[in-house]
């Protein structure tokens, strides 16, 4: 194949795609090519990292590829490949199905994808990555696949059991991200919880975080935890080191026992309210993200209400729903019938985000008056965009600062902000 001399990588899904794309990204680099993330120009070399966790990621994966196959036909793109969990799950129909496509490669053949560019793979630096995020903060992923049996999830027939990366390793790229200037690190991985087990034999998440809060970025931030066997340990990790923050992402999915039961989540309801009123107890001011299923099968109308009281009685700070989705190859399933209509999972789950807008608003209205850190992502004509540390980035809520009100600000800054409005899911403030 003859060299060309210019990628654009386009990432669908997770973060934990966005990391494999930056470590791509890295080498190609290093090996001579120009590097774009998905640019609007095409370029001769496109790479598709795609998703397919649920039926709407797969379709977005498969629309995604079809427009660039047109590209492709009208001489814009020389050679197209497709990676990521899609193809890992379904390589032998995408190629049958997608003849225009030159290269199909699964989520652990990035050395392949090079050696097929004509470069070479550098092990010793396999720390390094080419940012896609805004330069201030990024993830860094601590494992990869899933040892958990949930009933409806594919993780593991596509990312295969759980995998920890070494302590070291994590030390060194988290090393390599705060000399790029990274200031927010979001600790990513199908489930935290389990850190550790496959390799040191016993659950170890509160040591790697006190080991990387020592290290000094200035945002150290939990993502996707797992309830079942919740390592307690993370929480005076997270009360004693300031640049911990006081914020865990925690699906509990949902709370009937009998769903918990068909889930496989290994959990009751009885100990999940244990957990998270624990977690409140340790750390009152902590912000409680969760994500819940409506419309797995066997969920009845009752099992639904136990839901909908639970988040009215628990008042999580931030809450997204995702509906039921029968992915193949799962336990669901192989062993039950996905017979709640799709009209019925979607008002249940605008249900439960009804409530949630109103709790979301409450929680927001109680902030205005208050001075909080906010670190500054981008800005618009009229606003700067910015989030407080109950904030992950590109999921949660945004603070918003009126330009003509307050002095210039830079991205990736930290500011004392005063927050003077409050709306359903963003803040408006004045620099201090």
């Amino acid at each position: 194949m003859p060299k060309l001399n210019s990628v654009n990588l386009i990432t669908l899904g997770c973060a934990k795609n966005t990391v494999d794309s930056e470590h791509l990204l890295y080498q190609l680099k290093k090996n001579g090519y120009q590097v774009f993330h998905e640019s609007k120009v095409h370029r001769p070399v496109t790479i598709i990292n795609t998703c397919g966790f649920i039926n709407d990621a797969k379709q977005e994966s498969v629309e995604t590829i079809l427009n660039l196959i047109e590209a492709k036909k009208q001489g814009s793109i020389d050679i197209l490949i497709v990676m990521g969990c899609l193809t890992q799950r379904y390589k032998k129909e995408l190629k049958e199905e997608l003849p225009e496509v030159d290269y199909f490669f699964g989520v652990e053949e990035q050395k392949d994808i090079v050696k097929t560019l004509n470069g070479k793979y550098d092990e010793n630096k396999y720390y390094k990555r080419t940012l896609s995020t805004p330069k201030h903060y990024a993830y860094l992923k601590i494992a990869e696949g899933c040892n958990r049996k949930c009933s409806f999830c594919s993780i593991p027939l596509i990312r295969g059991n759980y995998k920890s990366t070494p302590i070291e390793k994590i030390k060194k790229e988290l090393n390599y991200l705060l000399q790029q200037g990274v200031k927010e690190i979001n600790l990513i991985a199908q489930d935290l919880s389990y850190y550790g087990y496959d390799i040191y034999k016993e659950y170890l998440l509160p040591e790697l975080v006190e080991e990387l809060s020592k290290m000094n970025p200035y945002w150290l931030r939990l993502l996707y935890t797992f309830p079942a066997n919740f390592p307690y340990g993370i929480l005076p990790v997270m009360k004693y080191n300031e640049n911990v923050c006081n914020y865990i992402d925690i699906p509990v999915q949902h709370i009937s026992d009998a769903v918990l039961k068909n889930m496989r989540r290994g959990i009751t309801k009885a100990n999940t309210i244990k957990l998270l009123e624990n977690i409140r107890k340790e750390i009152p001011d902590v912000t409680l993200r969760t994500t819940l299923m409506v419309g797995h099968p066997g969920e009845t109308e009752n099992d639904f209400l136990q839901l909908l009281n639970f988040v009215k009685d628990f008042k999580f700070d931030r809450l997204g729903v995702f509906t039921y989705s029968e992915e193949e190859g799962t336990y669901s399933a192989r062993n039950f019938e996905d017979e709640i209509p799709e009209s019925v999972k979607n008002e249940r789950a605008e249900e439960i985000m009804t409530i949630q807008r109103e709790i979301s608003a409450a929680r927001n209205q109680e902030k205005v008056g208050k001075t909080m850190k906010i670190v500054i992502d981008s800005d618009d004509q009229d606003y700067y965009y910015g989030r407080t540390e109950r904030d992950a980035p590109e999921v949660d809520n945004e603070v918003l600062v009126p330009k003509k009100r307050n002095p210039k600000l830079k991205q990736g800054n930290f500011y004392d902000a005063v927050i003077i409005e409050a709306s359903d899911y963003d803040l408006t403030a004045t620099i201090k």
